[in-house]
């Protein structure tokens, strides 16, 4: 028994569910939890238990089922600036580099892939939004995706929780870039409208981007990848990726040993770049 009262197969049948629809696999510390965050999709759709639900999913042609379940199945873990150091450094010393790249262009693509319920790509678009004099006649698009249909659903709305909020959360900003209603704290239209996101795949669907990703975030989302879907997934970050690019991972992830594509970067500590990324005619800003 795998875990719970189901059967062993039904839990590798959702197992197999959730690595077919997204890339991921279920850690042992993860598969437990199975049966408690499909209790909601079961009471949904009228099923009894686990063994129903499977049974359910091979013989009926539900997309919703199917849709659901998936979801629940997925850890869409994350707070407003997450790891705080990682946004000041980007701030500090990323765009700053990109800044200088891109000065011809004047346009900067940024993607937050995996992004959840948004708060990563929030975080992101209040930064620009404070220093709007700073990027002004800058074309900024800022892209968030995830494979989650109810956490992109979450993020376009923008509402949070008294608990949401406050992760990661000033007060400053709280209160700045959110009004407090009945249901929530809901992002102010002007922050909304700086953040386009969109239902994705990154295994299989091409990313709405309108040019080459100059900044992409992939966090805490690849660990969760067996070995051959992580080096799929990055190569297909390489794919929309521009040549002189940044990539941010998780504190507990590393491009070592996984991929050829990318490497630590050579000018900002804690960041990755692409593997052939050509050398800049600019003068590199060094590290902290």
């Amino acid at each position: 028994m795998i875990g719970g009262t189901a059967s062993e197969s039904a839990y590798r049948v959702l197992m197999g569910v959730l690595e077919s629809r997204t890339g991921q696999t279920l850690s042992p510390n993860r598969i437990w939890r199975i049966e408690m965050s499909l209790k909601p999709v079961m009471q949904r759709h009228g099923l009894a238990d686990l063994d129903a639900l499977v049974a359910a999913l091979v013989t009926s042609n539900s997309r919703q089922l199917l849709d659901d379940t998936v979801d629940a199945m997925l850890n869409n873990e994350t707070y407003f600036y997450r790891e705080h150091s990682v946004f000041d450094d980007i701030a500090a010393n990323a765009l700053e580099n990109l800044r200088e790249v891109n000065a011809r262009t004047r346009r900067l693509t940024i993607w937050h892939c995996g992004v959840s319920t948004g708060q990563e790509a929030y975080s992101m678009a209040m930064l620009f939004a404070e220093q709007d004099m700073k990027w002004a006649g800058w074309k900024v698009d800022i892209v968030g995706t995830d494979v989650s249909y109810h956490a992109i659903g979450r993020a376009r709305v923008g509402l949070y929780s008294q608990f949401e909020i406050q992760r990661g959360l000033p007060v400053q900003r709280m209160v700045r870039w959110f009004d407090q209603t009945e249901a929530g704290w809901l992002a102010k239209a002007d922050l909304r409208r700086r953040v386009d996101f969109t239902v994705q795949n990154m295994l299989t669907d091409k990313p709405p981007l309108g040019a080459p990703a100059d900044l992409i975030f992939c966090r805490n989302l690849l660990l969760y990848f067996s070995a051959p879907m992580r080096e799929k997934a990055f190569a297909r970050l390489r794919a929309v990726a521009a040549p002189q690019s940044f990539l941010v991972l998780g504190a507990g992830e590393t491009v070592l040993g996984q991929t050829d594509q990318f490497v630590a970067s050579r000018r900002l500590r804690g960041l990755y770049e692409p593997a052939d990324r050509p050398t800049p005619r600019i003068a590199a800003i060094a590290a902290a």
